[in-house]
């Protein structure tokens, strides 16, 4: 082995049925390039395990969750879990730092790829593009006039989060000459100067915005964020969008706002439950427009996400701390600390060294 005799196993969810992997080039090559040792885990799996990671320094992975049962019984736990994607939802990061763990994401990767998506999406649904799409394959044609769709041009849009991503969107959105309303509690008011953003409270935003887009993380604190009430609060002539996580909005609230009207139209790429169930009525509603939680998902984002994972890899063979360390608490644990000196010790010398 080399780069710090450091072993790293990558999750088999990138792989297809023949095993080519499924995301393309997700940068794997400079793990071969740096002589880390790594391979994809032996099994699929929707959890993480510790009979899959035990004795590995690092782990990539996507989907599989982790949890407490992925240390329960590891004698030598991950020092790295890099999770190629910026959500966390599925990661007890409590378990991690009891364990020594340290979990990173990757936005710098997953930036610009989600806000463009965010837009691709935004713009279909003001333009009532899929709908329009059915009419030309069903040969409805001269349903057009009553899909009449909306400009985005000077319109007030607002931000449920207003984190790197959604500063990503603001940007791209600036040739439209829109007004950009936000809610985010940890946005400093500088940062929302600068991006030329109004910050203001949920409610505002809600009962002011043209457009309503859900950008922020899923935690306790936003878990029905946007429920009855606050949909209640929108323009009947407003849209609402989610590229973040299914569960900040309460599903069954929106299908009943959508079903009577109270506002015009929904764009979802995530869902309070994944995949949706066959009888939701979502998929029957024709002013939605729907994604797999796949709309960002490019070759930009597969290559951003894979190089910040594997960048992140790559620093701990070196004893450095990776950049985007979710759980920063296990930073000051004694056993993170010895595991870095230890790797940090061996140096750059090593690297290219057999064990």
């Amino acid at each position: 082995m080399a780069r710090g005799d450091i072993r790293v196993g990558v999750s088999r969810d990138f792989l297809d049925g023949d095993g080519r992997n499924l995301w393309g080039d997700i940068r794997l090559g400079e793990l071969d390039a740096a002589g880390v040792d790594w391979h994809y885990l032996p099994r699929t799996t929707g959890e993480l395990l510790a009979t899959d990671v035990d004795g590995l320094d690092a782990v990539l992975f996507a989907a599989p969750a982790v949890t407490e049962r992925t240390f329960a019984g590891a004698t030598r736990p991950p020092l790295l879990l890099a999770r190629f994607g910026v959500g966390y939802d599925t990661v007890d990061l409590d378990a991690c730092t009891r364990h020594g763990a340290l979990v990173t994401i990757t936005p710098d990767g997953a930036r610009r790829p989600v806000a463009t998506a965010a837009l691709a999406l935004l713009l279909a649904v003001m333009h009532n593009l899929v709908a329009k799409d059915r009419l030309v394959r069903e040969g409805r044609w001269a349903e057009k006039e009553q899909w009449m769709g909306q400009g985005l041009t000077g319109r007030r849009i607002g931000l449920l989060g207003l984190g790197n991503t959604a500063g990503d969107l603001v940007q791209l959105l600036r040739p439209f000459g829109v007004e950009i309303i936000a809610y985010d509690p940890y946005c400093p008011q500088a940062t929302a100067e600068r991006l030329g953003a109004r910050l203001t409270d949920v409610d505002t935003v809600m009962a002011e915005a043209d457009a309503v887009i859900v950008m922020c993380a899923l935690t306790e604190e936003t878990r029905h964020l946007v429920d009855a009430r606050r949909l209640a609060m929108m323009k009947p002539s407003a849209v609402l969008l989610n590229v973040a996580r299914g569960p900040i909005v309460d599903e069954a609230a929106l299908i009943e706002a959508l079903r009577v009207g109270r506002i015009r139209a929904a764009g979802l790429d995530v869902f309070e439950s994944e995949p949706p169930a066959a009888d939701n009525p979502l998929l029957t509603m024709e002013n939605v427009v729907l994604s797999p939680h796949a709309l960002a998902w490019t070759d930009e984002m597969s290559a951003g996400n894979g190089g910040s994972a594997v960048r992140a890899i790559l620093d701990i063979a070196e004893g450095r701390t990776p950049r985007f360390v979710v759980n920063r608490d296990a930073l000051d644990l004694a056993v993170v600390k010895e595991r870095l000196e230890a790797l940090a010790a061996r140096g750059p010398a090593a690297l290219g060294a057999s064990s």
